[in-house]
């Protein structure tokens, strides 16, 4: 396949996923689903779980091997793009207005769906090793699963808080504010699982955390007040969302040499982008990142599910799926619901956290992602969570409906982060 057919073949490629993913987003938002759902299912339907499964090798003939490497670069280049919107936009201040809660909550909602994960795989060691083997260090293996049981899609929880009307209550803000302690949290430990699976491979782990904590100094002493006195110059308010997409993309470069995700990089770059002098993120700079982030997303859900494939699941990977479903709920809605408590909420608010912080969505996919690129995990094992991530995330809605007529609409101090931003936020 010569370069012009594979540029063709590329984009016809890209024509379907946009489309699909776009048809079965908006089916999903009818059902009161977010859209994720239904962009997640696009990605599911076009790879072997689905399409692959007709006659004729509908999935092979159009994603055909030649141009699979040239979808997974505009996947990766759409997870730089919405990292650095998820650090960018993530809210500050909010910790300082509820002292109690939103620490307790994301304590106890990053530590106990970890140590569940990470006994599960004590617990269930043959129904993992059943899966298939790796050759990842076991630490680093239940490091991940630890993690995986862990994360909180912050996007999508902040889509959903907009849609339900819950960003002016206490329990809207706590657990939004609590759920991006939690994925920053998740993102330092998924990055000590790929150190852990990369030592020796790129370079020794201690020269790997050195380099990185240099690299860190080199943000917060030279690149952040360079680009605060850049972008703060008369004239240059145009050149901001450039700016800031060089600084994402040239940020994911350097995690991504170090042995790490480039998703760290952006993520990084997303959190220390400077602001306006308010504290506030830039408007444009969001818009921009989202318009194209928007765009690119789906194809991301497809490069995923060409890796899902749910008919090579045994019967020991479906009760394996269904411990899984049962221990990241307990996790995140049990222990969210009673550290609310335990911070001074209510029990109508602290349900509606516990719910709210069940929501995995998107970037629980990005993780997954990670590992079954970095072999941290097998394929199977890659569908069971994926899985696990669709029911979580499709559970908040009905579960939110069944305990939020009892909420009392207390209002909370006004949020740092507007939850109704359009674009990214209304897209997934």
């Amino acid at each position: 396949m010569n370069t012009e057919s594979v540029v063709l073949r590329v984009v016809l490629a890209i024509a379907l996923i946009v489309a699909l993913a776009h048809l079965l987003g908006q089916l999903a938002r009818r059902l009161g689903q977010p859209a994720v759902i239904g962009q997640v299912f696009a990605g599911i339907a076009l790879g072997p779980s689905l399409l692959g499964r007709l006659p004729g090798h509908l999935t092979g003939t159009l994603f055909p091997q030649q141009i699979l490497p040239y979808l997974t670069v505009v996947a990766q280049l759409a997870l730089i793009l919405f990292l650095f919107s998820v650090g960018y936009e993530l809210e500050r201040g909010v910790l300082r207005r509820r002292p109690h809660a939103v620490p307790f909550v994301a304590v106890a909602g990053f530590v106990t769906p970890m140590l569940l994960g990470a006994g599960s795989t004590v617990l269930l060691a043959k129904w993992y090793a059943g899966t298939g083997t790796t050759h990842a260090p076991h630490s680093a293996f239940v490091l991940f699963v630890a993690v995986a049981l862990s994360i909180t899609a912050v996007p999508v929880l902040a889509a959903i808080i907009s849609e339900r009307n819950l960003g002016g209550t206490v329990a809207g803000v706590v657990a939004l504010t609590a759920a991006g302690t939690i994925d920053a949290l998740g993102w330092l430990a998924l990055a000590g699982a790929l150190l852990e699976v990369n030592a020796g491979v790129h370079r020794p782990w201690p020269l790997t955390v050195a380099l990185l904590l240099g690299y860190l100094a080199v943000l917060l002493l030279l690149v952040r007040p360079a680009l605060r006195y850049w972008l703060r110059r008369p004239g240059t308010v145009r050149s901001a969302p450039p700016v800031a997409a060089a600084f994402a993309m040239a940020s994911a470069w350097v995690t991504g040499s170090l042995g790490l995700h480039v998703i760290f990089g952006a993520f990084l770059a997303g959190l220390l982008m400077p602001r306006l002098s308010g504290g506030e993120p830039d408007r444009e700079v969001l818009a921009t990142m989202d318009k194209a982030g928007r765009v690119l997303l789906p194809v991301f859900f497809v490069v995923a599910g060409l890796s899902t494939d749910i008919g090579a699941l045994h019967a020991s990977d479906l009760a394996l799926f269904g411990v899984v479903c049962v221990l990241a709920t307990a996790g995140k809605l049990g222990a969210g619901l009673l550290a609310a408590r335990a911070g001074g909420l209510s029990w109508a608010d602290s349900s509606v956290v516990g719910v709210l912080l069940n929501t995995r969505g998107l970037t629980e996919l990005v993780a997954l992602d990670v590992g079954l690129r970095a072999g941290l995990i097998t394929g199977r094992l890659y569908t069971v969570f994926v899985l696990m991530a669709l029911v979580t995330t499709a559970a908040t809605g009905p579960l939110l409906t069944l305990v939020s007529r009892r909420t009392a609409k207390v209002p909370a101090e006004p949020p740092g982060l507007d939850v109704g931003t359009a674009g990214l936020l209304e897209t997934l």
